[in-house]
């Protein structure tokens, strides 16, 4: 077993793929309506899908809950960089 997320904790509850709620999240990096970038105490996590919003946001407890649609929740490898899309990167999607 790997040194990852030894000692670091997170829950992920989705119900009905219509709402998410997660634990051990650090920091909101990006978000929009089709797709959102939350750095968590496991690494950044990315959460796609239709009409997402925040329903709940409290960042000193680490506790974030979306709504919408949920298509697709992953993890980013360790160590390699968010793609976010700025901008002109969503004009042009």
């Amino acid at each position: 077993m790997s040194d990852q997320g030894r000692g670091k904790l997170q829950d992920v509850h989705m119900h009905n793929r219509k709402l998410l709620e997660i634990s051990g999240v650090n920091n909101v990096e990006s978000f929009d309506s089709e797709e959102f970038l939350l750095q968590t105490e496991l690494g950044h996590l990315t959460i796609k899908g239709q009409n997402l919003h925040i329903k709940n946001l409290n960042l000193e407890q680490g506790l974030v809950a979306i709504e919408g649609l949920v298509n697709s929740l992953s993890y980013l490898n360790p160590g390699s960089q968010p793609k976010t899309k700025g901008f002109i990167g969503k004009l042009f999607k």
